[in-house]
């Protein structure tokens, strides 16, 4: 009898959740308000600065451990008015703030793509931040799940292995024409969150968290990055070289270690 009794007890609990209707489920509180102060304190933040930034993403990712998201400026850096930094912030991430990109003037047209690991339904920002010190945002919403505890494409071996391995792909350039280059450098770039189904523990933290690109030992590009850049770390980005020279990119890590390549042009 009493096993009766519990038997529809539970199945009058499981239609009333069948049935509860769908207006009762209260919806995530947006995060960007409380990640706004946290990251840039009471500064103003122009947002949806269309005419300044692009930033383009997929809507939906094919695979989360490795979503493109590129970067473009509408407008010139010239010497009086350029984009000082950009900020990519991803607000359901661990660790939201993504990636700091430090400019120079001399780039031109901005024009920036790397991949990043995003681990549930998030808006993705790109925040500029003017020489004058004004910051202006961008934003896109991006549909993707588990990527940030994804398990490494390689095996441990493999990518130790492989560790520090570094390409410099660019066309052959033409002195005072725009160029596109991309840096990459082969690093698993653990970020803690994976998990090792033969040890059963979490892999060790060990990723990228600077990237350094120069020209003729003048700074182009240089990126503080964090957990979330995906496995194989990517930088793709154009610039003008004025003269011949050599293109340099230096990598470090965050065990201390540090890599380079450089390309003559």
């Amino acid at each position: 009898m009493l096993n009766r009794i519990t038997n529809i007890f539970i199945m009058s609990i499981t239609l009333a959740f069948m049935t509860m209707p769908t207006h009762a489920v209260t919806p995530k509180e947006p995060l960007w308000p409380s990640l706004k102060i946290e990251y840039f304190g009471d500064k103003a933040i122009r947002e949806n600065a269309s005419d300044l930034l692009v930033i383009e993403a997929p809507k939906r990712a094919e695979d989360a451990a490795i979503v493109p998201i590129s970067v473009k400026s509408l407008v010139p850096q010239t010497a009086d008015k350029y984009i000082k930094n950009i900020h990519i912030v991803i607000d359901n991430n661990p660790e939201p703030y993504s990636a700091n990109f430090t400019l120079s003037p001399e780039l031109g047209l901005i024009n920036i793509s790397t991949r990043m690991r995003i681990d549930q339904y998030t808006f993705v920002r790109a925040i500029a931040e003017m020489n004058d010190g004004s910051l202006h945002m961008v934003s896109r919403f991006v549909k993707a799940s588990g990527g940030c505890s994804a398990p490494a494409g390689k095996d441990a071996a493999a990518a130790l292995a492989r560790l520090g391995k570094m390409q410099i792909r660019m066309r052959k350039p033409t002195i005072g024409k725009p160029v596109q280059a991309q840096v990459i450098v082969s690093h698993p770039n653990y970020n803690g969150l994976q998990f090792d189904q033969a040890s059963r523990r979490y892999i060790q933290a060990h990723y990228v968290t600077n990237i350094n690109i120069n020209y003729n030992d003048k700074s182009l590009i240089s990126v503080k990055t964090g957990i979330s850049v995906s496995e194989d770390p990517s930088i793709r980005f154009t610039f003008i070289p004025t003269e011949t020279g050599v293109l340099k990119a230096v990598i470090k890590d965050s065990k201390n270690q540090e890599f380079s390549y450089s390309k003559e042009i």
